[in-house]
């Protein structure tokens, strides 16, 4: 069965959504990524069948334009993986929200997501995935774990203190 509770007609929502997300082009050119309106239209069918697998709904959809902003200045992408590793960090993103019981909030959660690919996970996803962000999801379930939150997008360039997880 599908529900359909939007105000705005799904290819509306759609096509504003690829728009917003072509719109990120003008700051990722700087660094040599550019997506096509064909890839940002593929990034929207993958946050969609992530919503639907994960369960989740989501109100406002400027999650792939916050990983966007969070991950285009990263040294382990570029123009050759940009779109695929965009669609494993949404598939990510949307899968750990579930197994953080959604304790850490949006923002926060692509704040970890940066500093762990940017940092010990040197641009693996595999290693994102199987191994910083299980060990923060179990923390964040299993025990007392403070965290601080990032106040804007800026704070996507700090790295995560190692220290606090001991």
């Amino acid at each position: 069965m599908d529900f359909n509770f939007s105000l705005i007609p799904n290819d509306i929502f759609r096509e504003i959504a690829i728009s917003e997300i072509i719109e990120r082009n003008e700051k990722t050119v700087e660094y040599g990524l550019i997506l096509t309106k064909e890839a940002a239209s593929e990034l929207v069918q993958t946050r969609t069948n992530e919503l639907t697998n994960t369960g989740r709904v989501e109100f406002g959809g400027a999650t792939i334009q916050n990983i966007i902003d969070a991950f285009y200045d990263s040294p382990y992408i570029n123009q050759y993986n940009y779109a695929q590793t965009l669609h494993e960090l949404i598939e990510i993103f949307y899968y750990y929200k579930n197994e953080t019981l959604d304790i850490i909030s949006d923002n926060n959660l692509i704040y970890y997501m940066k500093s762990y690919f940017n940092g010990s996970c040197q641009g693996s996803l595999e290693l994102l995935k199987n191994r910083e962000l299980d060990e923060l999801a179990r923390k964040v379930r299993f025990s007392d774990f403070h965290f601080s939150e990032p106040n804007d997008i800026s704070e996507f360039y700090y790295e995560v203190d190692y220290d606090e997880w001991e």
